[in-house]
């Protein structure tokens, strides 16, 4: 409450949005302090940093139990799917053979891998399961039957580019947020109001070859910085063209995971290589002022406010 000229006490006038110039992050490390949690692998019981080509369900059986802090799934299809179809607008030359999708039951397969993760993650883990709307209803029940529990369903919003005529264009993908244990599991918000639609857009560099279906690494970072600290182990039974691997090195975490598909093992080995360690990594002072330059963006009067009232905040603390 304030007073007016009066004298008499008035409501302090609401402004939206001002809390998210405020945010910090509840934890949040510097350089030298992640660096050392990456260096200390003394409770790690795995052989990390090292992507096995294989099948997951048979080789996840060697991983040992309770033993991962994160895991990042983005499992096939299941449909008819290679990545060179015309109606992908891709070169096909440049799309990598041998995409393997499930011809067996889906949902025993997603049974069988998901189990497996379950095991393997630790009390406080928590996976993000990517999938599309056709085998949606297999993923929630594996995740059910595996004691995973649903946090959020969170969408990604993203442009298949695919036309059609009649019915409405594809344009998301579901990521199902499971926890081990719903009531004690990692979280560590790095935005004041995380929203459930996740807007990272897909990016290829002309000539780039590319596995058929690639995930944006920004997206994979954004899991990795909410759900995960410096040093920890960041599984993907399903790792494609190393997305998970090459963001998890690029933010100070380990990697562990597999991929079927032996085609893509040197394009893969290439780009894990292509990254130094902690590379993406950014103190705590340029998260703050990164932080408040995105809510200059979204809250442009929030903003006008602040800044008449003098109060730039995170960009100077």
């Amino acid at each position: 409450m304030v007073k007016n000229v009066k004298g008499e006490k008035s409501r302090r006038k609401y402004i939206p949005n001002i809390a998210n110039f405020k945010f910090k992050p509840k934890e949040y490390w510097s350089l030298t302090e992640a660096k050392a949690r990456y260096e200390n692998l003394t409770d790690s019981p795995n052989n990390v940093d090292q992507i096995f080509f294989e099948d997951c369900k048979a080789g996840m059986e060697k991983i040992t139990d309770r033993s991962v802090d994160l895991v990042i799934a983005d499992p096939p299809f299941g449909i008819d799917f290679s990545g060179k179809e015309n109606s992908y607008n891709r070169k096909q030359d440049l799309v990598i053979d041998s995409y393997r999708e499930i011809k067996s039951d889906y949902g025993q397969f997603t049974e069988d891998w998901m189990g497996q993760i379950q095991r393997i993650m630790k009390p406080q883990a928590t996976a993000y399961v990517f999938s599309g709307w056709n085998h949606l209803e297999d993923v929630l029940r594996a995740a059910r039957l595996a004691k995973l529990t649903t946090i959020n369903h969170l969408i990604w919003k993203y442009q298949f580019g695919v036309f059609t005529k009649n019915k409405y264009v594809t344009s998301h993908y579901h990521v199902l947020f499971l926890a081990k244990n719903k009531n004690d599991y990692y979280f560590n918000k790095m935005e004041h109001y995380p929203l459930d639609i996740l807007d990272f857009k897909r990016k290829y560099k002309k000539g780039e070859v590319k596995n058929a279906t690639t995930l944006p690494i920004e997206l994979i970072q954004h899991c990795i910085e909410f759900s995960s600290k410096p040093g920890d182990t960041v599984f993907d039974p399903f790792m494609g063209m190393a997305t998970t691997a090459v963001a998890a090195k690029s933010l100070w975490r380990h990697y562990l995971g597999f991929e079927y598909n032996t085609n893509l093992k040197r394009v893969v080995e290439k780009r894990v290589e292509a990254v130094s360690v902690g590379q993406d990594y950014i103190s705590k002072e340029e998260k703050l002022r990164q932080i408040y330059s995105i809510a200059k963006d979204k809250y442009p009067s929030a903003y006008e406010y602040l800044k008449k009232a003098g109060g730039e905040i995170n960009a100077k603390s």
